[in-house]
């Protein structure tokens, strides 16, 4: 069942996805190389005590860390580790999430260290744009497979190919809500979008074969032929008009 979200409720998720995108914009100043992934989660957990609220994926289902931290070929929920030391060239992608009085936000970020290629500039590009691209459907009235269907066809078109097997979902009091939000699909399917549907969308995208593969820590999603994946999230409200962007910290939607 797909929960409605009240003003309240929305005002409480903003508060939120406000300090979710502040985090995420401020950690491009510390992805750098010679930086650890772990000082990425101490970072990202620092930042949440701070104002009080929770990070939510610590313990979620046993995930053991703040925040998930995704290196080159891998697409999503890596596991920081002290160990692992980004150095020029790599990609790394960050997903956090943050609960207040009981409500929750996600979003994610794939970021260069340092330079990097032109191939791995235009997946991470790709992630992001096509994102933008969904939010041009994500308003009343569209369907649900209209978001997935627009970040399939720019995604395409940009030579890459959109994982199957991992998708965006509602969000509130949960971190995983109804419906499923797939990044392809034909469109004008599935529920009539409404105000007040809270969506994390998240565009996960490979440079080669959409096939990926669980790593022997339980946790780490990694690409089958091990190209690089890119991931790009934000979490969104459905309104009347224009949807809002409540992890979108000002400015970071710029060179879209």
């Amino acid at each position: 069942m797909i929960k409605l979200k009240t003003d309240e409720q929305i005002g409480l998720m903003a508060e939120s996805g406000k300090v979710t995108g502040r985090i995420l914009y401020e950690l491009e100043k510390l992805v750098r190389p010679g930086a650890t992934t772990k000082d990425i989660d101490r970072f990202v957990e620092e930042a949440i005590l701070a104002e009080g609220m929770k990070p939510t994926f610590k313990g979620y289902n046993g995930f053991p860390a703040n925040a998930c931290v995704s290196v080159n070929e891998e697409l999503v929920h890596g596991i920081p580790d002290e160990a692992r030391v980004l150095k020029e060239g790599d990609i790394v992608s960050v997903d956090i999430g943050i609960t207040h009085k009981g409500w929750v936000s996600d979003a994610a970020r794939t970021y260069a260290v340092g330079t990097v290629s032109e191939t791995a500039e235009r997946l991470i590009r790709a992630a992001k744009e096509s994102f933008f691209e969904s939010l041009k459907v994500c308003r009343a009235g569209h369907r649900l497979t209209d978001i997935g269907h627009a970040i399939q066809t720019h995604v395409e078109a940009e030579g890459f190919s959109v994982v199957l097997d991992y998708v965006g979902h509602g969000i509130g009091r949960h971190m995983h809500e109804d419906p499923q939000v797939k990044n392809y699909g034909e469109p004008g399917k599935g529920p009539m979008l409404a105000k007040g549907m809270a969506l994390a969308i998240e565009p996960m995208i490979n440079e080669g074969v959409a096939a990926v593969k669980v790593l022997s820590d339980g946790w780490t999603v990694a690409t089958e032929d091990g190209k690089l994946a890119a991931h790009y999230e934000n979490t969104v409200i459905v309104t009347d008009a224009e949807p809002l962007v409540i992890t979108l910290y000002e400015g970071d939607e710029r060179d879209v």
